[in-house]
């Protein structure tokens, strides 16, 4: 039987067969195709959390949450045990001081000492800050998630309800451009909400897992705030890539054979889009295949 997760594995096995070769910023390289397209269902509860692999589904949604603060510092990720922004402010640390801090370490500091996580721990005007506080040529903020809801709620047929986080002056101080840089949305006649997410970059083995999940979950918040049902979920990739290092582990989750997709629901509604914890949160029926680790590229 086929199962949306399929869309993914046979996207994952076309770049091992026909991904080219290249040398990426990260010095890795990869197996790179340009142009990809998921589709998944989110009637019932259903969610594209990957089975083939255990994807650490609170992680992801923890991270959402933490883009939705508007917030730029690692600090409140660590505090919530969420460690896959750790790297870039790591590299900048033993750069700029000569300082071989081990991980764990630098990451206690951070957690322990608020003026060291205020020096080391910024990420720059990252999604958090594009999402939520935009800053205009006329040097007022934007709230592009508050201007999504009131279009859903007083404008749902817009083909203008969407935010990105795509700001050309301030890529320079990120430390990642935005890979899953825009989100448009769609509402049907039958009080449905769709969401479409286009993805200019897309790590597959260990990117998009975690971009499924905190996408759906952000799809799932809005439509509740807006009384809507969820819809369908659109991933779109332009430049979608394996690294290297990660062929073998790619080829070890194409041999595994995928499992019915898991319902996520929220318990409660919050009083806003800002009101949601992790505990708000719940995964039923999820039974994957074990975890496959792989390194992150930086």
């Amino acid at each position: 039987m086929r199962l949306p997760e399929h869309q993914y594995l046979d996207l994952l096995a076309h770049i091992l067969e026909n991904g080219d070769k290249r040398v990426d910023r990260t010095g890795v390289g990869t197996l790179s195709v340009f142009g990809a397209m998921c589709r998944f269902p989110l009637g019932g509860g259903q969610v594209p959390i990957l089975t083939t692999k255990r994807v650490y589904w609170k992680t992801a949604v923890k991270e959402m949450l933490w883009f939705l603060t508007g917030g730029t510092n690692i600090r409140p990720l660590l505090q919530e045990n969420v460690r896959i922004w750790t790297d870039w402010p790591l590299a900048k640390f033993r750069q700029a001081t000569g300082e071989s801090l081990t991980q764990d370490a630098f990451e206690q500091r951070i957690i322990e000492d608020a003026a060291f996580a205020a020096r080391w721990g910024e990420l720059g005007p990252v999604y958090g800050k594009q999402w939520r506080r935009w800053l205009g040529a006329d040097g007022r903020e934007h709230d592009q998630i508050a201007g999504v809801l009131d279009a859903l709620k007083n404008n749902p047929a817009s083909r203008r309800i969407l935010f990105h986080a795509w700001n050309v002056p301030d890529i320079p101080d990120m430390a990642l451009p935005p890979c899953h840089m825009v989100y448009q949305f769609h509402t049907t006649s039958d009080g449905r909400l769709n969401c479409m997410m286009f993805q200019r970059s897309c790590d597959i083995l260990l990117g998009a897992p975690f971009n499924f999940t905190g996408a759906v979950a952000l799809q799932l918040m809005l439509a509740q705030q807006a009384g809507l049902e969820p819809g369908e979920f659109i991933w779109a990739g332009g430049d979608v890539h394996l690294y290297l290092n990660h062929v073998e582990q790619a080829r070890e989750q194409l041999s595994r054979t995928p499992r019915p997709a898991p319902t996520m629901r929220l318990t409660s509604k919050a009083e806003s889009i800002d009101g949601y914890t992790i505990d708000d949160f719940e995964v039923m029926g999820y039974d994957p295949h074990p975890p496959i680790k792989a390194d992150v590229a930086v």
